[in-house]
């Protein structure tokens, strides 16, 4: 991997890791396209600069993370179904799923339905959660459950626990900024697995693309971040899910065939 490649991977993380579009999507999709192959290390660095990400969520909700127990409460609650599946099947993801292009292509086309379907039957409704405060335990499991799925890759993370929030009655900006926080644990425990896996075994060139991914996705998450919230203010989640379908399509015609 070269340096220029890790600035557009680091790019396209912090662009997508919290829009409902997969970001472990795009990134395996974009190694397709630069011609990257999928070694130890490029599926490492794939996982490993969503700590870029983490770090912009920290930064912009820092005060929320750390005093809000009520918060935290519920981002624990939600993140603990993610413990106990992904620890369960995590080398199945990285060994098999991971290696497979059509499985993230299949899951961005079946997802970008799915977003289209809710939000042409979701209706926002007064007593519908309006604040993380409001979120209660029972509502937090499900949307922590519904979080699980997103190991598959395509999926997305962000798209999962969006969906779940809405299903179980949350409103759309009180869903997305619960996605946002939910995100930290999860991703730092996907990297923390993943870098004692490896066995922290990087090179000095490895780990100087790894810095670089990270300043990357940092800047550019923070500026996805503010673009959602001001976004879902006055738009439905509709467009992601016929950005999803059109790139999976795209990808197939053009990279799979």
């Amino acid at each position: 991997m070269e340096y220029y490649q890790a600035i557009i991977f680091s790019i396209v993380e912090g662009l997508t890791e919290f829009l409902p579009i997969s970001s472990t999507g795009h990134l395996i999709l974009t190694a397709k396209l630069l011609n990257i192959p999928q070694t130890e290390f490029v599926k490492s660095f794939e996982i490993i600069i969503q700590l870029g990400a983490i770090a912009a969520i920290v930064f912009l909700y820092f005060k929320k993370l750390t005093t809000n127990i009520k918060v935290l409460e519920k981002i624990l609650i939600a993140f603990l179904p993610t413990v106990v599946i992904g620890f369960t099947v995590y080398r199945i993801v990285k060994d098999v799923l991971l290696e497979n292009p059509m499985v993230t292509v299949i899951s961005l086309l079946v997802g970008g339905i799915a977003l289209i379907v809710l939000e042409l039957v979701y209706k926002e409704k007064e007593h519908h959660a309006d604040t993380l405060e409001h979120i209660t335990r029972k509502q937090a499991f499900i949307i922590g459950l519904s979080q699980s799925i997103s190991m598959i890759p395509g999926v997305s993370r962000a798209a999962a626990t969006i969906v779940g929030g809405l299903f179980v009655g949350l409103k759309r900006k009180t869903a997305v900024e619960f996605s946002f926080l939910l995100a930290v644990p999860t991703m730092l425990a996907a990297t923390t697995l993943d870098v004692v896996q490896s066995e922290f075994a990087f090179t000095t060139h490895e780990l100087s693309l790894l810095a670089v991914g990270f300043i990357g996705s940092f800047i550019v998450a923070i500026i996805a971040v503010k673009f959602l919230l001001k976004f879902i203010q006055n738009n439905t989640f509709i467009p992601f899910g016929i950005y999803r379908i059109v790139i999976a399509l795209l990808f197939w015609i053009f990279v799979l065939q």
